[in-house]
């Protein structure tokens, strides 16, 4: 959800709808068409690329709480990836995404940019573990990741390790009276 109350276009999925209609493009068999529409998608991105840019600098300077609201809203951050020009590591903006995942939270325990592996960990012990379960907080994972860092490729999920629960018996004391 945007800062405005409706639903956010999705960068990965605009990325995808856009390369379909490439695909498509191609596929008609036209390729000064095709030719035309690739350089045309790449005019664009170095248009909105420069002007993001030229925002990020000027908002950086003059305002630094409004340029950390920006960083937080999804579009805006998925832009800024796309282009390059996002100005937070991947490790914090890994956090920003975990950190924005409702209901069953995870902790980062690693992440490899070699591979572009990342190893979470449940921070609760709740759920019942099951695979659909665990598919599902992946998933979420996955999710809040595609706008936030697109350097991940696969993410594992570890459960959190439950702790056993120790029951002490102890004798009655001696004035309780059985009845």
């Amino acid at each position: 959800m945007s800062a405005t109350g409706v639903p956010a276009p999705n960068a990965e999925q605009a990325g995808r709808r856009v390369e379909e209609v490439l695909d498509r493009l191609a596929a008609s068999g036209n390729r000064e068409a095709c030719d035309a529409a690739e350089e045309l998608v790449r005019v664009l991105m170095d248009f909105y690329g420069a002007g993001l840019a030229r925002i990020l600098a000027l908002l950086g300077k003059a305002q630094p709480a409004a340029l950390e609201r920006l960083l937080r809203d999804e579009l805006v951050s998925g832009m800024l990836v796309l282009h390059d020009l996002h100005p937070e590591p991947t490790e914090v903006r890994i956090n920003r995404a975990l950190e924005s995942l409702p209901g069953r939270p995870v902790e980062l325990i690693a992440f490899d940019p070699d591979t572009g592996a990342l190893r979470v960990r449940s921070a609760d012990s709740g759920g019942c573990g099951c695979p659909s379960t665990n598919s599902a907080a992946r998933q979420a994972v996955e999710d809040a990741l595609a706008c936030f860092a697109t350097e991940v490729s696969s993410v594992q999920l570890e459960s959190a390790a439950k702790e056993p629960t120790l029951l002490q018996i102890s004798p009655r004391p001696a004035s309780v009276v059985a009845s």
